[in-house]
């Protein structure tokens, strides 16, 4: 007996809730116990065709193969957009993937959405897919634009290049409800300035290839390398009361009970990873005038982070 198998293909950065309904169909249509496969390209394909301009990312593939295989994928397979790959017509294209992956005649199914393109210069469309399948006997389900409703009642289509601009205007809240998680960044801890010490405000300086969020300061959790969670006042900007000229993300870890996280003596300084779920906007970057007027404000900043992330505290 051939195994049922529904297969999906796209970028899928940041697995937003309309990759999770393309995932759920392909599910629907194999059934419990056939198969669902996930091709992600990465890294995206503009990065080969227009060095430069690809779009910035929102996922790593890892982040992209656990949040597919949480809506519903058995496997999650990168897709490297190689030159000969990017070369294939629209049929080859199908046809690499009924071969690679032992699609069974007459017992799979390509699941995509309306705007789905593929094969060289994406002449591939929906219709393209639909003549292909007719022809080697796979059937094509096509799920319509997943829509949300945003913080202001604005109704939108669930797309990674709305989320990237949500993103880019510091609405974390509206890009989770899009996201249908909250925005996530991972990283390393750096060596920083060592301001915050001084001021009494130490911060996790935090390199990444993520987007950040527009210039503010964020409610957020931070998933440390053991695993434990902490809220964290986060800052994402230019440090503007010390001058300072490159952006950057830094987030104070507090503890959930009260104070703030310092690293045990066995923990490195830097050079360990971190992630943060960005929760909430808190306010925009403001020039103080002085050291002072700084650690006045940061103080309310982690009171209302700790408040919006702990709400019994």
């Amino acid at each position: 007996m051939t195994t049922r198998s529904a297969i999906t293909i796209g970028n899928f950065d940041g697995v937003h809730v309309g990759h999770a309904a393309l995932v759920r169909a392909a599910r629907r249509l194999a059934g419990p116990t056939g198969r669902v496969l996930a091709l992600a390209f990465h890294p995206h394909p503009i990065s080969r065709l227009r060095p430069g301009q690809a779009p910035a990312l929102l996922s790593t593939f890892e982040q992209r193969e656990a949040w597919l295989r949480e809506a519903g994928a058995d496997a999650v397979e990168q897709l490297d957009p190689t030159p000969e790959l990017l070369s294939l017509d629209p049929e080859s294209f199908v046809r690499s993937k009924i071969d690679r992956y032992r699609l069974a005649r007459n017992n799979s199914w390509f699941v995509e959405g309306t705007d789905f393109h593929f094969g060289k210069g994406r002449a591939g469309t929906i219709a393209t897919l639909q003549s292909l399948g007719a022809a080697l006997g796979f059937g094509v389900e096509v799920v319509p634009p997943v829509e949300a409703a945003l913080s202001d009642h604005l109704i939108v289509r669930a797309s990674s290049s709305l989320v990237r601009w949500l993103v880019s205007q510091g609405r974390v809240r509206d890009a989770s409800i899009v996201l249908g998680r909250p925005y996530e960044i991972r990283g390393r801890v750096t060596r920083g300035d060592q301001r915050g010490r001084t001021i009494g405000f130490p911060t996790a300086n935090i390199a990444t290839g993520h987007l950040l969020p527009a210039d503010g300061v964020y409610a957020g959790l931070a998933t440390m390398s053991d695993g434990a969670t902490l809220p964290a006042a986060v800052n994402v900007g230019t440090r503007p009361t010390f001058r300072g000229a490159d952006r950057r993300l830094e987030a104070h870890l507090m503890l959930p009970g009260g104070g703030t996280w310092a690293p045990p003596a066995s923990h490195p300084d830097y050079d360990w990873p971190i992630s943060l779920r960005f929760v909430s906007w808190i306010r925009d970057q403001v020039r103080f005038d002085s050291a002072a007027s700084l650690t006045d404000q940061l103080a309310r900043d982690c009171r209302r982070a700790r408040a919006t992330l702990v709400p019994s505290a």
